[in-house]
């Protein structure tokens, strides 16, 4: 028995850089999107003494022991990629089956992916500050069911995502707030499950991600997405009009890296009395449709979101980051609010312009499917794809060039299905491409750049 407390100890105090490869042990430092710093809700320390340590082992044993396949099977659901990962899935899905608008859409994404990231950077500071081991390493009778996260246990890095990303899904939709923190209880307490922290690890992840989760939404409250539009589009020579016109505001709300969403607004486009303009229609309805036309536009018709959130989540796991919770939260906020921005970017030109759609023009013209209620100039699937690919390119350089087929493939679809022009997609792009710009230059300089991440996969990575 002396042996074992001594050992116990002799764990506890042991340097927690020499006991194995750290990840991101910098990442506390990383400039954070509505936090001040990552220190702005660093954590008092955990419980230290090796009394107290033993104390929390043994409850964190018979946790262990009481768990049921129910239990096992929430730890294998939340350990199936970063802490991150399922939240996304969970966001997207949410904002699918509340068929929100592109904007809206777009919004609510980026809106969990700051909360969650800001929230990670925070947890990274605690955990450098304090630099508590994990259960299995102060205990070793302790067999985790999972492979051990390489970085300090407190505070729970899944617990303070998901404190995060249910406080800010809660805000987006009350009515189902009981349900996300219900879940967020349970991707809390799987990792106690696990084994692989410790119960105070989880409470305080929970609660700094609920901090986080609170300050964003605080942001958000104030983005002006709430305005309520009074005006009216009537229908009128020459240019778009619509009863019931979708967003029309969007391009006034409260971009990220913008400093507003006519900071870049495109030049006009071609009057619809031109000729020019009348040679665009023309073109879009001389276009041969194929099988391969045909799938592209009915594949990119539902969302331009989904696609690039699953290509964010396939070049996490190809590059190994769902082991280092940072970096794979870097990725969504970064995609994320590419995203968005260039979506307000876009509403912004399309409202300041009204240009027709080819089929309003020329109702000969035959579209895959109904027109969009927003104007035509420029297309919001080239814009807010070619932001993702800008930004995707830049942190996964190998698979750039895949990336901009990708983001070709989606503007290119909407004129495949009939409802853009070519102009306005080749439009799009550029708009795009000029907002993952400013992401990337954002990126440059968010400190990521200097940090470790021994044992991960980072090669290539920006």
């Amino acid at each position: 028995m002396r042996n074992s407390k001594i050992n116990l100890i002799v764990s506890v105090l042991v340097p927690f850089g020499s006991l194995f490869a750290q990840v991101e042990p910098n990442a506390g430092n990383w400039q954070t999107w509505i936090l001040s710093s990552g220190n702005q809700m660093r954590l008092a320390a955990p419980p230290s003494d090796a009394a107290a340590t033993a104390a929390e082992a043994q409850s964190l044993k018979q946790i262990m022991a009481s768990g049921d396949d129910g239990d096992r099977a929430q730890v294998a659901y939340w350990d199936a990629g970063s802490p991150a990962y399922r939240w996304m899935q969970i966001a997207s899905q949410q904002l699918i089956s509340h068929n929100v608008a592109a904007g809206l859409y777009t919004r609510g994404m980026a809106l969990v992916a700051v909360a969650v990231y800001d929230a990670t950077v925070a947890a990274w500071d605690s955990k450098y500050a304090w630099n508590r081991p994990r259960p299995s390493q102060a205990d070793p009778t302790i067999t985790p069911l999972v492979a051990v996260p390489q970085s300090p246990s407190y505070p729970s890095e899944y617990a303070a995502t998901a404190g995060a990303a249910a406080a800010v899904l809660s805000y987006l939709f009350p009515d189902a707030a009981t349900t996300f923190s219900s879940m967020a209880n349970d991707a809390s307490q799987s990792r106690l499950y696990a084994g692989t922290e410790y119960p105070s690890d989880s409470a305080a992840g929970l609660g700094l991600g609920q901090a986080v989760g609170a300050a964003v939404v605080t942001y958000a409250q104030g983005d002006n997405s709430d305005a309520v539009f009074t005006g009216s589009y009537p229908l009128t020579p020459g240019k778009w009009g619509n009863a019931n016109p979708v967003t029309p505001l969007a391009g006034t709300w409260r971009p990220w890296v913008l400093s507003s969403g006519s900071q870049l607004r495109l030049p006009a486009p071609p009057t619809a009395d031109s000729p020019d303009f009348a040679a665009q229609v023309a073109q879009v309805k001389n276009e041969v449709q194929t099988n391969t036309t045909q799938h592209s536009a009915w594949f990119w018709q539902p969302s331009f979101v989904t696609p690039w959130l699953d290509t964010a989540h396939q070049e996490i796991f190809n590059f190994r980051l769902d082991t280092n919770p940072p970096r794979a939260a870097r990725v969504y906020a970064l995609a994320t609010i590419a995203q968005h921005d260039a979506t307000i970017a876009c509403w912004d030109t399309k409202f300041a312009y009204l240009e027709l759609r080819p089929s309003l023009f020329d109702s000969t013209v035959t579209t895959l499917f109904a027109n969009p209620g927003h104007p035509g100039f420029p297309s919001g699937h080239a814009c807010a794809s070619m932001a993702s690919s800008t930004v995707l390119g830049y942190l996964f350089p190998s698979d750039a060039q895949a990336d901009t087929a990708q983001a070709t493939d989606a503007g290119m679809s909407t004129f495949y299905a009939g409802i853009h022009t070519q102009f306005d997609v080749q439009q799009g792009f550029q708009l795009g491409q000029a907002v993952g710009a400013l992401v990337v230059n954002h990126a440059s300089q968010d400190g990521s750049q200097g940090s470790a991440s021994s044992g991960i996969n980072g090669a290539g990575l920006k």
